[in-house]
Protein backbone atom coordinates (compact mmCIF):
# COMPACT_ATOMS: atom_id res chain seq x y z
CA UNK A 1 0.00 0.00 0.00
CA UNK A 2 1.25 3.26 -0.96
CA UNK A 3 1.45 6.38 1.33
CA UNK A 4 -1.00 8.20 -1.03
CA UNK A 5 -3.71 5.38 -0.56
CA UNK A 6 -3.03 5.59 3.35
CA UNK A 7 -3.02 9.04 3.42
CA UNK A 8 -6.37 9.36 2.10
CA UNK A 9 -7.78 6.63 4.14
CA UNK A 10 -7.33 7.74 7.28
CA UNK A 11 -8.51 11.41 5.87
CA UNK A 12 -11.87 9.40 4.77
CA UNK A 13 -12.02 8.45 8.15
CA UNK A 14 -11.60 10.95 10.53
CA UNK A 15 -13.71 13.02 7.87
CA UNK A 16 -16.89 10.41 8.56
CA UNK A 17 -16.40 11.06 12.09
CA UNK A 18 -15.71 14.73 12.14
CA UNK A 19 -18.86 14.88 10.18
CA UNK A 20 -21.08 12.39 12.35
CA UNK A 21 -20.39 14.07 15.75
CA UNK A 22 -21.04 17.78 14.11
CA UNK A 23 -24.34 16.50 12.54
CA UNK A 24 -25.33 15.23 16.11
CA UNK A 25 -24.70 18.25 17.37
CA UNK A 26 -26.78 20.21 15.23
CA UNK A 27 -29.60 22.42 16.73
CA UNK A 28 -31.78 23.75 13.93
CA UNK A 29 -32.00 23.20 9.88
CA UNK A 30 -30.10 26.37 9.21
CA UNK A 31 -27.00 24.84 10.56
CA UNK A 32 -27.50 21.70 9.33
CA UNK A 33 -27.73 22.86 5.58
CA UNK A 34 -24.36 24.30 6.30
CA UNK A 35 -22.75 21.33 7.55
CA UNK A 36 -24.36 19.54 4.18
CA UNK A 37 -22.24 22.47 2.04
CA UNK A 38 -19.27 21.90 4.31
CA UNK A 39 -18.88 18.08 3.83
CA UNK A 40 -20.52 17.63 0.89
CA UNK A 41 -20.34 20.60 -1.27
CA UNK A 42 -18.73 21.03 -4.50
CA UNK A 43 -15.70 22.64 -2.37
CA UNK A 44 -16.70 20.96 0.65
CA UNK A 45 -14.13 18.14 2.43
CA UNK A 46 -14.83 15.51 0.67
CA UNK A 47 -14.52 17.10 -2.58
CA UNK A 48 -11.34 17.93 -1.13
CA UNK A 49 -10.02 14.32 -0.31
CA UNK A 50 -10.76 13.11 -3.90
CA UNK A 51 -8.85 15.73 -5.43
CA UNK A 52 -5.91 13.62 -4.27
CA UNK A 53 -7.22 10.63 -6.36
CA UNK A 54 -5.05 11.93 -9.29
CA UNK A 55 -1.61 10.85 -7.44
CA UNK A 56 -2.54 7.34 -6.73
CA UNK A 57 -2.09 4.15 -8.85
CA UNK A 58 -4.69 3.18 -11.46
CA UNK A 59 -5.52 -0.05 -9.23
CA UNK A 60 -5.80 1.93 -6.33
CA UNK A 61 -8.24 4.44 -7.13
CA UNK A 62 -11.44 2.60 -7.41
CA UNK A 63 -10.78 1.56 -3.27
CA UNK A 64 -10.53 4.83 -2.42
CA UNK A 65 -13.58 5.69 -4.97
CA UNK A 66 -15.46 2.86 -2.99
CA UNK A 67 -14.55 4.34 0.35
CA UNK A 68 -15.87 7.94 -0.21
CA UNK A 69 -18.98 6.92 -1.74
CA UNK A 70 -19.38 4.75 1.76
CA UNK A 71 -18.56 7.92 3.42
CA UNK A 72 -20.96 10.24 1.83
CA UNK A 73 -23.84 8.08 1.75
CA UNK A 74 -22.89 7.68 5.68
CA UNK A 75 -23.22 11.65 5.65
CA UNK A 76 -26.63 12.03 3.65
CA UNK A 77 -28.10 9.64 5.72
CA UNK A 78 -26.77 11.47 8.83
CA UNK A 79 -28.13 14.68 7.45
CA UNK A 80 -31.61 13.10 6.65
CA UNK A 81 -32.01 11.37 9.70
CA UNK A 82 -31.46 14.52 11.68
CA UNK A 83 -33.31 17.17 9.24
CA UNK A 84 -36.16 14.71 9.95
CA UNK A 85 -35.91 15.00 13.67
CA UNK A 86 -35.16 18.85 13.96
CA UNK A 87 -38.34 19.57 11.21
CA UNK A 88 -40.55 16.87 13.31
CA UNK A 89 -39.47 19.44 16.88
CA UNK A 90 -40.00 22.41 14.53
CA UNK A 91 -43.59 21.63 14.32
CA UNK A 92 -43.99 20.48 17.60
CA UNK A 93 -43.04 23.21 19.15
CA UNK A 94 -45.51 25.41 16.69
CA UNK A 95 -48.06 23.47 17.60
CA UNK A 96 -47.17 23.87 21.69
CA UNK A 97 -46.99 27.94 20.79
CA UNK A 98 -50.30 27.94 19.09
CA UNK A 99 -52.41 25.88 20.79
CA UNK A 100 -55.67 27.37 22.13
CA UNK A 101 -57.29 27.02 25.25
CA UNK A 102 -60.67 25.94 24.10
CA UNK A 103 -61.54 25.94 27.84
CA UNK A 104 -61.81 29.54 28.52
CA UNK A 105 -65.11 31.24 27.20
CA UNK A 106 -64.57 33.10 23.94
CA UNK A 107 -64.47 37.28 23.30
CA UNK A 108 -67.70 38.37 22.06
CA UNK A 109 -67.80 40.38 18.48
CA UNK A 110 -71.30 41.72 18.01
CA UNK A 111 -71.91 41.02 14.34
CA UNK A 112 -71.80 44.62 12.26
CA UNK A 113 -74.80 46.02 9.99
CA UNK A 114 -74.58 47.80 6.69
CA UNK A 115 -75.58 51.31 7.54
CA UNK A 116 -79.03 52.49 5.52
CA UNK A 117 -77.15 55.11 3.41
CA UNK A 118 -74.90 52.77 2.16
CA UNK A 119 -77.30 49.99 1.29
CA UNK A 120 -79.13 52.32 -0.04
CA UNK A 121 -76.47 53.48 -2.68
CA UNK A 122 -75.72 49.96 -2.96
CA UNK A 123 -79.32 48.75 -3.99
CA UNK A 124 -79.72 52.07 -6.29
CA UNK A 125 -76.21 50.89 -8.26
CA UNK A 126 -77.24 47.34 -8.93
CA UNK A 127 -80.21 48.51 -10.72
CA UNK A 128 -78.45 50.78 -13.04
CA UNK A 129 -75.65 48.58 -13.36
CA UNK A 130 -78.23 45.94 -14.27
CA UNK A 131 -79.83 48.08 -16.76
CA UNK A 132 -76.54 48.44 -18.29
CA UNK A 133 -75.09 51.53 -16.72
CA UNK A 134 -71.21 51.40 -15.64
CA UNK A 135 -70.13 53.38 -11.97
CA UNK A 136 -68.30 56.46 -12.47
CA UNK A 137 -66.50 58.81 -9.81
CA UNK A 138 -64.72 61.84 -9.19
CA UNK A 139 -63.28 63.98 -6.73
CA UNK A 140 -65.56 65.75 -4.09
CA UNK A 141 -62.97 69.04 -4.36
CA UNK A 142 -63.97 70.56 -7.64
CA UNK A 143 -63.16 73.08 -9.64
CA UNK A 144 -65.82 75.84 -10.39
CA UNK A 145 -65.48 74.93 -14.27
CA UNK A 146 -66.67 71.38 -13.52
CA UNK A 147 -68.74 71.88 -11.18
CA UNK A 148 -70.70 74.77 -12.89
CA UNK A 149 -69.47 76.36 -15.94
CA UNK A 150 -69.00 73.17 -17.64
CA UNK A 151 -72.76 71.88 -16.58
CA UNK A 152 -74.21 75.37 -18.65
CA UNK A 153 -74.04 77.57 -15.37
CA UNK A 154 -71.19 80.71 -15.55
CA UNK A 155 -70.56 83.06 -12.92
CA UNK A 156 -73.68 85.03 -13.22
CA UNK A 157 -76.16 82.99 -13.72
CA UNK A 158 -78.82 83.02 -11.02
CA UNK A 159 -78.96 79.39 -10.45
CA UNK A 160 -76.13 79.67 -8.73
CA UNK A 161 -78.01 80.97 -5.84
CA UNK A 162 -79.70 77.32 -5.40
CA UNK A 163 -76.83 75.46 -5.30
CA UNK A 164 -74.34 77.14 -3.17
CA UNK A 165 -71.11 75.52 -1.80
CA UNK A 166 -68.62 75.97 0.59
CA UNK A 167 -65.37 77.83 -1.09
CA UNK A 168 -61.76 77.08 -0.52
CA UNK A 169 -59.24 79.74 -0.39
CA UNK A 170 -57.44 78.69 -3.63
CA UNK A 171 -60.40 78.95 -5.51
CA UNK A 172 -61.83 75.49 -5.81
CA UNK A 173 -64.82 73.95 -4.30
CA UNK A 174 -66.72 71.29 -2.46
CA UNK A 175 -69.04 69.91 -5.10
CA UNK A 176 -72.91 70.45 -4.73
CA UNK A 177 -73.78 67.68 -7.42
CA UNK A 178 -72.25 64.95 -8.96
CA UNK A 179 -72.92 66.17 -12.32
CA UNK A 180 -69.11 67.09 -11.90
CA UNK A 181 -68.20 63.40 -12.52
CA UNK A 182 -70.75 63.08 -15.87
CA UNK A 183 -68.54 65.84 -17.54
CA UNK A 184 -65.06 64.38 -16.24
CA UNK A 185 -66.14 61.09 -17.52
CA UNK A 186 -67.75 62.24 -21.31
CA UNK A 187 -64.31 64.55 -21.80
CA UNK A 188 -62.52 60.73 -21.48
CA UNK A 189 -65.43 59.08 -23.47
CA UNK A 190 -66.99 58.78 -26.63
CA UNK A 191 -70.72 58.13 -26.97
CA UNK A 192 -72.75 55.91 -26.38
CA UNK A 193 -72.42 57.13 -22.38
CA UNK A 194 -74.53 54.99 -19.82
CA UNK A 195 -73.32 55.81 -16.32
CA UNK A 196 -74.40 55.87 -12.57
CA UNK A 197 -72.14 58.25 -10.40
CA UNK A 198 -72.88 57.92 -6.68
CA UNK A 199 -71.15 60.23 -4.24
CA UNK A 200 -71.09 62.92 -1.30
CA UNK A 201 -71.73 65.99 -2.08
CA UNK A 202 -71.88 69.67 -0.14
CA UNK A 203 -74.54 72.60 -0.02
CA UNK A 204 -75.27 75.75 2.16
CA UNK A 205 -78.63 74.43 3.12
CA UNK A 206 -80.63 74.57 6.58
CA UNK A 207 -80.72 71.35 8.33
CA UNK A 208 -84.27 70.40 8.66
CA UNK A 209 -86.05 66.73 8.83
CA UNK A 210 -86.03 66.56 4.72
CA UNK A 211 -82.40 68.67 4.38
CA UNK A 212 -79.04 68.63 5.54
CA UNK A 213 -75.80 70.40 4.48
CA UNK A 214 -73.80 67.19 3.54
CA UNK A 215 -75.19 64.12 1.91
CA UNK A 216 -75.53 61.92 -0.93
CA UNK A 217 -76.36 61.80 -3.98
CA UNK A 218 -76.71 59.43 -7.00
CA UNK A 219 -76.51 60.87 -10.93
CA UNK A 220 -77.39 59.04 -14.09
CA UNK A 221 -76.38 59.74 -17.53
CA UNK A 222 -77.12 58.45 -20.95
CA UNK A 223 -76.20 59.93 -24.53
CA UNK A 224 -76.27 58.38 -27.59
CA UNK A 225 -78.24 58.99 -30.70
CA UNK A 226 -81.68 59.33 -30.96
CA UNK A 227 -82.49 59.20 -26.91
CA UNK A 228 -86.34 61.25 -25.93
CA UNK A 229 -87.79 61.93 -22.92
CA UNK A 230 -89.42 59.24 -23.37
CA UNK A 231 -86.82 57.08 -22.68
CA UNK A 232 -86.05 59.29 -19.34
CA UNK A 233 -89.15 58.71 -18.64
CA UNK A 234 -89.21 55.09 -18.91
CA UNK A 235 -85.91 54.28 -17.34
CA UNK A 236 -86.90 56.36 -14.22
CA UNK A 237 -90.28 54.44 -13.95
CA UNK A 238 -88.54 51.02 -14.05
CA UNK A 239 -86.24 52.48 -11.03
CA UNK A 240 -88.45 53.72 -8.69
CA UNK A 241 -90.57 50.48 -9.34
CA UNK A 242 -87.58 48.21 -8.41
CA UNK A 243 -86.84 50.59 -5.24
CA UNK A 244 -90.65 50.79 -4.25
CA UNK A 245 -92.49 48.86 -5.56
CA UNK A 246 -95.90 49.68 -7.76
CA UNK A 247 -96.43 53.34 -6.10
CA UNK A 248 -97.66 56.71 -7.45
CA UNK A 249 -95.18 58.95 -9.23
CA UNK A 250 -95.16 62.12 -11.18
CA UNK A 251 -93.53 64.42 -13.59
CA UNK A 252 -93.27 68.07 -12.62
CA UNK A 253 -91.85 71.14 -14.96
CA UNK A 254 -88.89 72.50 -13.91
CA UNK A 255 -85.88 74.44 -14.07
CA UNK A 256 -81.93 73.29 -14.28
CA UNK A 257 -79.40 75.52 -16.45
CA UNK A 258 -77.76 71.63 -17.89
CA UNK A 259 -80.82 70.25 -18.87
CA UNK A 260 -83.68 71.14 -21.25
CA UNK A 261 -86.53 70.54 -20.84
CA UNK A 262 -86.18 69.54 -17.02
CA UNK A 263 -88.87 68.09 -14.39
CA UNK A 264 -89.17 66.99 -11.01
CA UNK A 265 -90.38 63.41 -9.99
CA UNK A 266 -92.58 63.26 -7.17
CA UNK A 267 -93.08 59.81 -5.41
CA UNK A 268 -96.32 59.49 -3.13
CA UNK A 269 -95.26 59.14 0.71
CA UNK A 270 -97.48 58.86 3.90
CA UNK A 271 -100.30 60.62 1.90
CA UNK A 272 -98.52 63.05 0.14
CA UNK A 273 -96.22 63.46 -2.83
CA UNK A 274 -92.97 63.73 -1.54
CA UNK A 275 -90.24 65.19 -4.35
CA UNK A 276 -87.54 62.63 -5.30
CA UNK A 277 -85.54 63.88 -7.98
CA UNK A 278 -84.53 65.80 -10.75
CA UNK A 279 -84.48 64.90 -14.25
CA UNK A 280 -84.17 66.11 -17.89
CA UNK A 281 -82.68 66.03 -21.53
CA UNK A 282 -79.17 67.20 -21.66
CA UNK A 283 -78.88 70.75 -22.67
CA UNK A 284 -76.99 70.94 -26.01
CA UNK A 285 -74.45 73.63 -24.43
CA UNK A 286 -73.13 70.62 -21.95
CA UNK A 287 -72.77 68.40 -24.98
CA UNK A 288 -70.71 70.98 -26.72
CA UNK A 289 -68.76 71.83 -23.67
CA UNK A 290 -67.29 67.73 -23.86
CA UNK A 291 -66.88 67.81 -27.69
CA UNK A 292 -70.03 65.91 -29.01
CA UNK A 293 -72.27 67.07 -31.36
CA UNK A 294 -75.75 68.15 -30.19
CA UNK A 295 -76.84 67.51 -33.79
CA UNK A 296 -76.27 64.13 -33.67
CA UNK A 297 -76.40 63.09 -30.22
CA UNK A 298 -78.88 63.60 -27.51
CA UNK A 299 -78.95 62.19 -23.91
CA UNK A 300 -80.91 62.53 -20.78
CA UNK A 301 -79.91 62.87 -16.88
CA UNK A 302 -81.26 62.77 -13.78
CA UNK A 303 -79.80 63.00 -10.07
CA UNK A 304 -81.38 62.33 -5.99
CA UNK A 305 -79.83 62.64 -2.85
CA UNK A 306 -79.89 58.87 -1.17
CA UNK A 307 -80.93 60.46 2.95
CA UNK A 308 -84.36 61.25 0.79
CA UNK A 309 -84.67 57.80 -0.93
CA UNK A 310 -84.17 56.25 2.53
CA UNK A 311 -86.58 57.91 3.97
CA UNK A 312 -89.10 57.22 1.86
CA UNK A 313 -87.47 53.50 1.65
CA UNK A 314 -87.37 52.83 5.70
CA UNK A 315 -90.51 55.28 6.52
CA UNK A 316 -88.38 57.50 8.51
CA UNK A 317 -89.71 61.19 9.83
CA UNK A 318 -86.34 62.99 10.07
CA UNK A 319 -83.43 62.62 7.54
CA UNK A 320 -81.31 63.72 10.89
CA UNK A 321 -81.57 60.65 12.56
CA UNK A 322 -79.82 59.06 9.70
CA UNK A 323 -76.70 60.66 11.23
CA UNK A 324 -77.17 60.42 14.81
CA UNK A 325 -74.97 57.60 15.42
CA UNK A 326 -77.61 56.29 18.01
CA UNK A 327 -77.59 52.61 17.94
CA UNK A 328 -80.94 52.22 18.50
CA UNK A 329 -81.62 53.86 15.82
CA UNK A 330 -78.90 52.06 13.60
CA UNK A 331 -79.31 48.57 14.77
CA UNK A 332 -82.98 47.96 13.47
CA UNK A 333 -81.50 47.87 10.11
Amino acid sequence: MTTQLSDLETQLSTLKQEAQRAIATASDLEQLEQLRIKYLGKKGSLSQVLGGMGKLDASERPRIGALANEVKELIQAELEQTRSTLQTAQIEAQLEAETLDVTMPGIYQPQGRTHPLTSTIDRVVDIFVGLGYTVAQGPEMESDYYNFEALNTPADHPARDMADTFYLPDGNLLRTHTSSVQIRYMENNEPPVRIVAPGRVYRRDTVDATHTAVFHQVEILAVDEGLTFTDLRGTIKIFLESMFGECPIRFRPSFFPFTEPSAEVDLQWRGRWLEVMGCGMVDPNVLKAVGYDPEVYTGFAAGFGVERLAQVLHQLDDIRRLYSSDLRFLRQF
